[in-house]
């Protein structure tokens, strides 16, 4: 009894027409790579090989050579999964997930980059990344220098928040902090505050340059004196005489609660700048005036970008989505 025919290889191709296993999949998948040519006899010695051994390429290797598998990469430069209550990633891979499986994608989880210096790394000996036909990068802050390697290979790739040009225009979609803060400062100004505070960084990963730029604008705008602080501070954020205070950080805007609870006056305001990043108990579980993120809708929407440059679709590469008012009860009328 013979067992069933051993199925040809382009190992096999290749050794019957003298060339390389990679000149037999550039001849199949019809394209040439790069600086490499081939010429025209062998390309036809290549495709008589082919056509005299009945050769049949394996449809799951034609499509991953084509690089039209389906397969999204997701690369997270920070831990993304819940970790106690700390939940701020989660809408973002729901966005990407539900929108993947409607566009009949598949995700690629990118999880074997080493730690160095304290951060995670695309390019490393033996990074996946070219499994997949692009990649969605998620995080706060992204490293400038992979962006610009990225950009420059011309691999595909959507960021989940504004970036910055990184050698060359980068794709994203992102939130308007700017426009989101420069409407609370306006409403802040509107109930009689007129010394307002921003407590934070304002200035590394995008994210929070553009929230201090929105509070910037929305200062000068309605032309009342905006204080710049750290976090680290709070007892000199207390003693600023600001009567309104914007939280970078959620969890910055709940401890100054508590501390303002105890040692402030009680007419401060607090405005908190987006969803928590990081856990804080807040034994009050108060209801902070601000905005929130559309991080759903962000991850939805760079899947859509991604999808569409790898179709060559014309769209729309840098999208900013807008943010929603949450009123709460922390932004008050000025007592001064």
């Amino acid at each position: 009894m013979t067992g069933t025919p051993r199925r040809l290889t382009q190992r096999d191709i290749a050794r019957m027409t003298g060339v390389s296993q990679a000149t037999v999949s550039l001849v199949l998948n019809g394209r040439s790579d790069g600086d490499v040519r081939i010429a025209p006899e062998t390309r036809e010695r290549v495709l008589r090989a082919i056509r005299d051994s009945g050769y049949v390429a394996d449809p799951i290797a034609r499509r991953l050579a084509a690089r039209d598998n389906r397969i999204i990469g997701v690369f997270t430069y920070e831990p993304v999964f819940p970790a106690g209550n700390s939940d701020f990633y989660h809408p973002f891979l729901v966005g990407i997930e539900e929108r993947a499986e409607a566009l009949g994608s598949d995700l690629l989880l990118l999880t074997s980059a080493p730690v160095v210096d304290g951060r995670r790394r695309i390019f490393h000996e033996g990074n996946r990344l070219r499994l997949a036909d692009g990649c969605i990068l998620l995080g706060r802050s992204l490293d400038r220098e992979e962006l610009a390697r990225l950009v420059a290979d011309g691999f595909p790739f959507v960021s989940v928040g504004r970036r910055d040009d990184a050698g060359g225009p980068v794709s994203w979609v992102g939130a308007d902090y700017a426009g989101a803060t420069a409407d609370l400062v306006r409403r802040a100004a509107e109930l009689g505050h007129t010394r307002l505070l921003y407590m934070g960084q304002g200035e590394g990963p995008e994210s929070h340059a553009d929230r201090k730029a929105g509070f910037d604008r929305g200062v000068a705008a309605a032309g009342v004196t905006g204080l710049h602080l750290p976090a680290d501070d709070l007892g000199a954020v207390l003693e600023s005489g600001a009567t309104v205070v914007f939280a970078e950080e959620h969890s910055d805007g709940v401890a100054l609660a508590g501390q303002a609870g105890q040692h402030g006056p009680d007419s401060l305001s607090i405005v908190t700048l987006g969803q928590p990043t990081r856990h804080v108990t807040d034994p009050t579980d108060t209801r902070f005036t601000g905005f929130e993120i559309p991080r759903r809708e962000m991850g939805a929407q760079a899947l859509e970008v991604l999808t569409a440059l790898l179709d060559g679709t014309k769209t729309k590469r840098q999208r900013l989505l807008p943010c929603r008012l949450i009123p709460g009860t922390t932004l008050k009328e000025s007592a001064k």
